[in-house]
């Protein structure tokens, strides 16, 4: 089984963690005999660097010939002082439209062996296992009017927050399709005490829920939710957000299992396309010092695996993978705490890598 998939490294650590993504694939590969071409295309920082662009043309067409996006990240301080239109983070919302990747799937799962490495308490923490479902391509990010500009003689920044009706049913639909794979749970998360893309949001969500009768819907204010996720996180099952809520709440729930570092993600259209990419940023501070850790990548080809290519066992065996390594007792230095051995990202993917070749 031959499988194409588009490699864009990035900025920052984003090559140093996708590296070891790749070593990990590579031992999918020779495990199941699959065969997986990259092809390489430039995104971000790097890709302005080269062109003037942070989405070229033709990073979007690799992109759209691939079976599979793997992104690193992108991003660097040095382009803090370019225009909007050309800084790093705008690729990130150009690619997402140009592929149509409606859906993002945030999993956030505590490990045992984690248990100490998050700020909060272990049985706090404990057997948490979160599925946030975020629309990715409406709300403010892409929402029109926008801009600087002269209101009464001062200047005033403006997005609009709009939602339309389909792009709240489709989001929909896979927050309860997720839901109806997992423990059938459901918590949609809006502002619709004050908001009016909000009230239109709960309205459409409770209309879609007729169709999943056997799935419970509740529904939380955002600033609730937030509070929630630390309070009491196992209490949630599936979250289904919009963008700017998703994007914020994401990362909070992140902690909950002790590093950014731990988080991957998958960015879905309505066919088997999708970008896979951890949630953390490219920290350029950290770039070539070899502590990053490369888990929440690796743990984005596990999804890669079983979104985008339908192989539940290769996904299951690199996440088990995964959890041996932790369970002898190897951290990078995020997660690292008492007796732990402390090894760096490219140590890290050598482990996991030989744990899926050596594995049952």
């Amino acid at each position: 089984m031959r499988y194409k998939i588009a490699l864009l490294a990035g900025d920052g650590i984003g090559p140093a963690v996708l590296d070891e993504g790749i070593k990990v694939l590579n031992a999918i590969e020779q495990k199941f005999g699959y065969c997986f071409e990259y092809e390489k295309a430039l995104i971000g920082g790097c890709a302005y660097d080269d062109c003037g662009k942070p989405l070229p043309d033709s990073t979007v067409k690799i992109a759209k010939d691939s079976d599979a996006v793997y992104l690193g990240a992108v991003g660097d301080w040095k382009y803090d002082a370019l225009p909007p239109e050309v800084r790093p983070e705008k690729a990130l919302l150009g690619i997402r439209k140009e592929l149509n990747l409606f859906a993002n799937l945030r999993p956030s799962i505590v490990f045992d062996e984690l248990l100490e490495s998050s700020t909060l308490k272990p049985g706090i923490i404990k057997n948490v296992d979160i599925m946030i479902v975020r629309e990715l391509t409406g709300d403010v990010y892409f929402g029109q009017p926008r801009g600087i500009d002269y209101i009464n003689g001062e200047r005033a920044g403006f997005n609009n927050m709009i939602y339309f009706e389909k792009e709240i049913e489709r989001i929909a639909h896979v927050a309860f399709q997720t839901a109806m794979k997992r423990n059938k749970r459901l918590c949609s998360v809006d502002k619709a005490n004050v908001l009016d893309a909000s009230r239109l949001w709960r309205e459409v969500v409770t209309s879609v829920s007729n169709s999943y009768p056997e799935v419970e819907l509740t529904h939380m204010y955002v600033d609730n939710a937030a509070m929630q996720l630390i309070r009491n996180p196992r209490q949630f099952d599936v979250l289904l957000t919009g963008n700017i809520f998703g994007d914020i709440l994401s990362d909070e729930a992140s902690m909950i299992s002790g590093s950014l570092g731990m988080l991957p993600s998958a960015s879905l259209s309505n066919n088997e396309k999708g970008l896979y990419e951890p949630i953390h940023g490219s920290a350029p501070d950290l770039k070539g010092k070899n502590v990053v850790n490369p888990i929440a990548t690796i743990l984005s080809a596990a999804m890669m695996m079983r979104y985008s290519f339908g192989k539940d066992i290769a996904a299951s065996t690199i996440e088990n993978a995964v959890k041996s390594v932790l369970r002898q007792g190897y951290r990078t230095p995020d997660i690292c705490f008492g007796k732990a051995i402390q090894v760096g990202t490219t140590q890290m993917g050598d482990l996991i890598a030989k744990e899926i070749l050596t594995a049952d």
